[in-house]
């Protein structure tokens, strides 16, 4: 496997007494999105500035691209980009005086930097409002102006905090396909921090959940949920007329069966394995089978559980 684009061990930040990353060992690889989870001060902001090279660390490594971000911070960063939940932009400039700025800070030619604002601002539906002041903007079309600028100089690695906070239900979805387009087509490197579960659910390859500091768990969501629990809630809708029928294959197989809501069955605690055999039964009895439901925990309730085991610590 290529060496990871993020690598950490034990990396460690305190300000003071206060432990802001504790121990933080983990790698991050190429063309991944990989989730932050955390609650305000679990130390998502934290580490993003150590992986830029903005903090120096208490103790323990980092490496971004193999290099050292507080050795190499200019480096790290025209290979990297950041979106904040609150963009900084200059109100009395227009989008694309601002983005034009921004482009000069990276070194890029005028001619290409035009081109590249004017393509953007088309694609996240800023065009006709580009000349105008950023001051005028809404908070989500200041958010989609910070996400151009953040593509500008196209990082191949992308740290998002809170990437669709303020951002009306069409731009979230906008935004998350842009995300989604730039791992699976452009192997783009993504870290989203966010506190919206669903949406790291939909997006993240893995997600790392973090508790004052320090590293919860690791790995995907399907992992995460099942490391809760291996056994889910299965909806089963048959024919009601073969009612009887369902409920005799099912006591074959073991498994409790509750009385049936005209034909739907809610089955509780059945392993997720075995979703596939009780199917497999029902047809080769005959039934006819409308509809198979397993309801597998969400993040969120994997994230809570986790956030209460690490505040009893």
């Amino acid at each position: 496997m290529p060496d990871p684009v993020i690598s950490t061990r034990d990396l460690t930040c305190r300000f003071g007494n206060t432990v802001a990353v504790d121990r933080l060992t983990i790698d991050v690889h190429e063309g991944e999105v990989f989730g932050v989870l955390g609650h305000n001060g679990a130390g998502k902001t934290t580490l993003v500035r150590l992986l830029n090279g903005v903090l120096e660390p208490s103790s323990g490594t980092a490496r971004v691209f193999g290099l050292v971000p507080v050795a190499d911070g200019a480096a790290v960063r025209r290979s990297t980009g950041v979106l904040t939940e609150t963009p900084s932009l200059d109100e009395r400039l227009t989008a694309r005086e601002n983005l034009l700025c921004f482009a000069a800070l990276y070194d890029i030619a005028a001619a290409e930097a035009a081109a590249r604002v004017d393509e953007l601002l088309s694609e996240l539906g800023l065009a006709e409002r580009a000349n105008d002041r950023v001051g005028t903007y809404s908070k989500g079309m200041r958010q989609r102006v910070a996400l151009v600028r953040l593509l500008l100089h196209d990082p191949r690695l992308l740290f998002l905090d809170e990437p669709t906070a303020g951002l009306d239900p069409a731009a979230s979805k906008q935004l998350r396909d842009r995300v989604r387009m730039l791992s699976r087509t452009r192997k783009r490197t993504v870290v989203l921090c966010t506190h919206n579960l669903v949406e790291a659910d939909q997006l993240c390859d893995r997600v790392a959940v973090l508790a004052h500091g320090q590293l919860l768990a690791l790995g995907t969501p399907r992992e995460l949920r099942q490391r809760l629990t291996a056994a889910v809630e299965v909806v089963v809708e048959v024919d009601p007329v073969q009612h009887s029928v369902a409920a005799g294959v099912l006591e074959r197989l073991g498994i409790a069966v509750p009385a049936a809501d005209h034909g739907t069955f809610t089955l509780p605690h059945v392993d997720d394995e075995r979703v596939p055999e009780l199917v497999t039964a029902l047809a080769s009895a005959g039934v006819r089978v409308f509809r198979v439901e397993p309801r597998m925990p969400t993040l969120e309730d994997v994230y809570f559980s986790l956030q209460a085991t690490g505040a009893r610590r």
